[in-house]
């Protein structure tokens, strides 16, 4: 992110994906290979305004922005146009594999399948899977869309992060991916984001309770929270690998390196178009929230960390149907007054999409049709059946949802 950029002058979107055989969707460890036969022996190749990255596990790739994008306008038709340039370099290779999105693989045993990223920066990955054991679903069965959005100085982050952790539970009600573990509905929309929450329970000031507390300043968020982190991983990691700033992992964290806060807690979607939709609403919310249009920051601020914490659990277990009962979030919100004390994560966000009304016509499309038919998760759910589901099941609606990603499609059972 370009340290110059101030309040919503840049995006940073990144998007994970899953390599997977073309025919049995098991997850295919071999996002070296198609990186590295690009010419360059690295964790990264740029192709235009994006680039092609590592990620922890070789079974994933991601596709980001080589720099931040001035607008999310065309975004969606940008990701789509990297992922048929993958689709022709399967094509290319015999299509021995393919990309699949949502947030987790649906039957990977990460215990049996989990290939770390041998490469450059080894000795990173080796040191977390060394403190954390990284053959877990919370480590190697997981895919995300990020957002990095920057700031300038105090005042910036501070509106900006004060924002953020009132949103953090509608993105993931709204982009629920993952209700599939190891072949069996896991009781949660968002599984990933479940054992997201839990993957550093060793040392718990690396994770918080996901949703961040108020910081007002640099160097506030720095003692509170690097130099906590560094303390903790002191005895564990005494070469000093890991970097408070790298390995915080709360939802949403701040870079000041960059100038930025990363946002992490959105499950990849059927294909950029979702993603970007729901980024897009989400950007939208946050402008407003900074500019003072729904609530002043010391009302934003009064909302406290453990209420929005268990709304986020209930957003990770029920999606929209999640209720907001906190009455401080509802008057930070611009809602008080609207439909009595409570009302569905689902209702509010309805509601706040009429009264932003900045979005364009695909925007608001996708999202009244996530709305009607809800997440991803919860559509997935709508074609599977009660469990427990056959592997021939789950096998017939991921390939529909792999031909999702390629032809930019809607997921919704009965659909073509």
């Amino acid at each position: 992110m370009n340290k110059s950029l101030h309040l919503f002058e840049g995006f940073g979107v990144e998007i994970e994906y899953m390599l997977v055989g073309s025919r049995s969707l098991d997850v295919n460890p071999m996002a070296d290979r198609i990186i590295h036969r690009q010419g360059h022996r690295k964790n990264d190749v740029d192709r235009g305004d994006f680039r092609w990255s590592n990620e922890l596990v070789l079974h994933v790739v991601e596709i980001k922005g080589a720099r931040p994008f001035q607008s999310l306008s065309g975004l969606a038709d940008g990701f789509q146009e990297q992922i048929a340039a993958l689709q022709r370099l399967a094509s290319d290779e015999g299509n021995e594999w393919r990309l699949l999105p949502t947030g987790m693989h649906p039957w990977m045993d990460p215990h049996l399948e989990t290939r770390l990223w041998p490469h450059d920066q080894k000795e990173i990955y080796d040191c977390f899977d060394r403190i954390f054991s990284c053959q877990g679903h919370g480590w190697s069965n997981l895919q995300s869309t990020h957002l990095n959005l920057p700031f300038q100085g105090d005042g910036e982050f501070r509106r900006l992060h004060s924002a953020i952790r009132l949103v953090l539970p509608v993105i993931v009600a709204l982009s629920a991916s993952s209700p599939f573990e190891q072949g069996r509905f896991s009781g949660n929309l968002s599984q990933r984001m479940h054992h997201y929450a839990r993957n550093c329970r060793k040392i718990p000031s690396i994770s918080g309770l996901v949703v961040p507390d108020v910081f007002r300043s640099e160097e506030e968020y720095r003692e509170k929270v690097f130099d906590r982190i560094e303390a903790d991983l002191a005895p564990l990691d005494p070469d000093g690998i890991l970097e408070p700033e790298w390995t915080n992992a709360r939802g949403a964290i701040a870079r000041f390196s960059r100038q930025s806060i990363e946002i992490r807690v959105m499950d990849a979607q059927e294909n950029p178009q979702s993603d970007i939709a729901i980024l897009d609403f989400v950007i939208g919310l946050l402008r407003a929230l900074t500019g003072g249009e729904f609530s002043s920051i010391e009302t934003q601020e009064s909302v406290a960390t453990d209420r929005l914490a268990a709304l986020f659990t209930d957003c990770v277990h029920r999606g929209l149907d999640a209720e907001i009962s906190d009455r401080n979030l509802l008057l930070a919100l611009g809602l008080n007054g609207e439909d009595g004390r409570t009302m569905t994560v689902g209702h509010a966000v309805e509601l706040l999409r009429h009264r932003l009304g900045f979005m364009d016509n695909q925007t608001a499309s996708t999202i009244g049709r996530i709305l009607q038919h809800g997440p991803l998760a919860r559509r997935i759910l709508d074609a599977s059946g009660p469990d427990p589901v056959s592997r021939q099941a789950l096998h017939r609606i991921y390939s529909d949802i792999a031909e999702c990603l390629v032809t930019g499609r809607f997921y919704q059972q009965g659909e073509v």
